[in-house]
């Protein structure tokens, strides 16, 4: 396991310093901000989505390295999904980072985690659990509507 282990790792440096779909989204119809105070971690998500397709998304902020990774890697994970998918990831994701997957590598309903898996060893730092799923939550509140911004603390 220490070469899968070593790989993730490369995963999650190389997302954590050169984040894909970094930066604004001009004309995103859905937008959401998150905040964990823990951490420091802050993102701006931003979605363009049409009848329930997630056309394009982006991300703009600052964190630690497993939250932008985890936000790099999210946004590669549901361009082109549907929002049925992407709450499928999103429950499939939560429950790898919390060590509470039951099925390893998909999520509900089969949909594959992909490179998403390289943020499993969260789950033995409970204390970044929060970092990991920052943008996730965000993504919910996006999907939803949410104006309030989303904290991990709440």
């Amino acid at each position: 396991m220490p070469d899968l282990r070593d790989l993730y790792q490369e995963v999650i440096i190389d997302h954590g310093r050169r984040p894909r779909n970094f930066g604004a989204l001009a004309d995103a119809n859905r937008r959401a901000e998150g905040f964990n105070p823990l951490c420091g971690d802050k993102i701006t998500l931003y979605l363009k989505t049409r009848d329930g397709l997630i056309e394009d998304l982006r991300f703009e902020g600052a964190g630690c390295a497993i939250s932008t990774a985890s936000a790099s890697l999210m946004c590669e994970a549901l361009k082109g999904r549907t929002e049925a998918e992407a709450a499928a990831l999103f429950d499939g994701f939560h429950a790898l980072v919390t060590g509470h997957a039951t099925e390893p590598g998909r999520a509900a309903g089969g949909v594959p985690l992909g490179k998403l898996e390289a943020l499993a060893g969260v789950a033995e730092f409970p204390t970044r659990v929060k970092c990991a799923t920052l943008a996730w939550h965000t993504l919910r509140a996006a999907l939803h509507g949410d104006a309030v911004p989303v904290s991990t603390e709440s």
